[in-house]
């Protein structure tokens, strides 16, 4: 048997698309996270945002 099997190739590409969808969620979630600080900042100081 080779290395590459069908079994060992489905496998690495199950765990790097776990992976990949992983860090795709983080970026997200920073970028919410961003979004709300943003707002709340905005609504304290709304002479510093004009």
């Amino acid at each position: 048997m080779g290395r590459n099997n069908e079994r060992n190739i489905k496998k690495h590409n199950d765990k790097l698309h776990k992976a990949q969808a992983k860090t795709k969620q983080a970026e997200l979630s920073r970028k919410e996270k961003l979004k709300e600080i943003v707002k709340k900042f905005n609504e304290n100081n709304p002479s510093a945002g004009n």
